[in-house]
């Protein structure tokens, strides 16, 4: 798997898949669920991962979109 962006934004790491998602590029997050451990203070950040042939891809659409820069 390959890391595409790394937030603890909920509301760009949901857009980000949806982006990803709408293009055909299937993605995971990861680090979901360590809210639960951290008091759902939202300190530590989730990752967007895709598999590795579609990460050349998934960063070029983020970076269009704005969502990470180069």
């Amino acid at each position: 798997m390959h890391t595409v962006l790394t937030t603890n934004d909920p509301v760009k790491l949901s857009y980000a898949q949806a982006l990803l998602t709408d293009s055909g590029i299937e993605s995971v997050v990861a680090d979901g669920f360590t809210s639960v451990v951290e008091g759902s203070l939202g300190i530590l950040p989730r990752r967007l991962m895709v598999l590795h042939e579609d990460g050349e891809a998934a960063l070029g659409l983020l970076r269009d979109a704005g969502i990470v820069t180069p």
